[in-house]
């Protein structure tokens, strides 16, 4: 009979091993200009107390928005998995987006983090902040996807050795096209079979670019060649705002192929726990979520998009998605709305649970969504393995908000602690 591992020797500890009745731990980092990562207890009530703030030795954007020219603004990278845990748990990952530079650390006992490495990620920085966003990890080559707001270089590769040091790759790929040369990416995923990569964009054009009216609020729409005016939304109504790489067994990409993602600015891309080949897709102007598929041949279907209640203005901004272990609830983000709605996976396909599922979390006031509601910047969140507990930053009212999941959807509110104003980027735990 082979021998039983012990926690340890799997690159768990004791504490990680058994996070479920004993909590666990939550990290975000702060996005301050001396980033740092917070590390919180979640007790298994589902209450936070903060133990520490590491520095990552590298910079982030602190109040700036790149994206628009903001001088502050919640959400500063418009983009999602800028904090990510291999899945052995040994390493955290996180970027700073400031200096275009990616944070290495041990996950220890307790869930202690140990700062390993710092690398740039190969793009310069150009102005008053990089973009450096989104993470993605591919085990099987050591290879840490990097994915940046802004290109042509949009996604920049390093590999990861058996200690965690970074090495920045030399490839570099765009989710330019020929008569979209500036294009806003959001988002890297690999497929679980790590066969595919997957990039979600939100804007053809950078709001810093087309400016803002003179009421602060942004310009959506932008003439071409003369002719009509066109949304910047990426696949609005251009059929080509997914971008899929194919991912080779030394961790470089292929050829993209552009999809049709079925609604504006496809942001978020969540694949479900047991079904590898089904993922979900949170859109920025959609103001829904849609259901995809990956079939054997490596071609992707996507299906019809459900909609929740835009009654209180276009788009709702619904950006970020977190899936329950059960693969049964989808919790989508709604940034324009301050709050969270739900939706049930029935069989294939996807219908609305409940909208909203929690009361909307008011900001100070001076922040807007892109409809014009004064909103209080809710950006990533995270769900506990046993589906019990979802976190959610709202970065304009400076708090990281818990809340107790419930079958039909809704959610409780439990716990919520301070965090940095407007800064905050990415949530990950065990």
């Amino acid at each position: 009979m082979p021998k039983q591992m012990k926690p340890q020797e799997m690159g768990m500890s004791k504490e990680m091993s058994m996070s479920s009745p004993n909590g666990g731990h939550l990290y975000t980092q702060t996005n301050e200009i001396q980033n740092c990562i917070i590390h919180y207890h979640r007790a298994a009530s589902g209450a936070l107390i903060e133990v520490e703030r590491i520095s990552t030795g590298g910079a982030g954007s602190g109040t700036f928005k790149p994206i628009s020219g903001q001088e502050s603004a919640p959400n500063a990278f418009e983009g999602a998995g800028s904090i990510i845990l291999t899945a052995d748990r040994r390493f955290l990952f996180t970027t700073n987006g400031g200096d275009n530079s990616v944070s290495s650390f041990r996950v220890g006992e307790e869930g202690r983090l140990t700062l390993l490495d710092v690398k740039s990620t190969g793009n310069p920085v150009e102005g008053r902040s990089g973009t450096a966003k989104s993470l993605a990890y591919a085990p099987s080559s050591g290879t840490l996807f990097v994915l940046h707001s802004f290109g042509p270089d949009h996604l920049r590769l390093m590999s990861v050795d058996a200690e965690g040091k970074l090495t920045v790759r030399p490839e570099r790929y765009t989710v330019n096209t020929h008569d979209k040369p500036n294009r806003v990416s959001t988002m890297v995923v690999l497929s679980p079979d790590e066969k595919l990569a997957f990039v979600g964009t939100t804007f053809d054009e950078p709001i810093v670019t087309t400016g803002l009216y003179p009421d602060g609020s942004p310009i959506l729409w932008v003439q071409r060649g003369g002719g009509a005016f066109h949304s910047i939304a990426s696949n609005a109504p251009d059929p080509d705002g997914l971008a899929v790489f194919p991912l080779r067994e030394d961790g470089s990409l292929g050829t993209a192929k552009f999809y049709d993602a079925r609604g504006g600015s496809p942001f978020y891309i969540a694949f479900l726990h047991g079904r590898p080949n089904t993922f979900v897709i949170g859109y920025a102007v959609g103001d829904g979520v849609s259901m995809g598929t990956i079939e054997e041949d490596g071609k992707v279907n996507i299906g019809q998009l459900v909609k929740i209640d835009t009654s209180a203005g276009v788009p709702s901004e619904l950006c970020w998605l977190s899936v329950s272990p059960d693969d049964r609830t989808v919790f989508a983000t709604n940034f324009g709305y301050s709050n969270i709605s739900s939706y049930h996976i029935n069989g294939s396909g996807l219908e609305i649970a409940c909208d909203p599922a929690c009361p909307k979390v008011p900001g100070d006031g001076t922040a807007r969504g892109l409809n014009g509601t004064v909103i209080s910047g809710p950006a990533d969140s995270w769900i506990t393995p046993d589906g019990a507990y979802l976190y959610q930053i709202y970065g304009n009212a400076a708090r990281l908000v818990g809340y107790a999941t419930r079958p039909d959807g809704s959610l409780e509110q439990i716990t919520s602690v301070e965090i940095p104003y407007n800064s905050p980027q990415g949530l990950v735990g065990i």
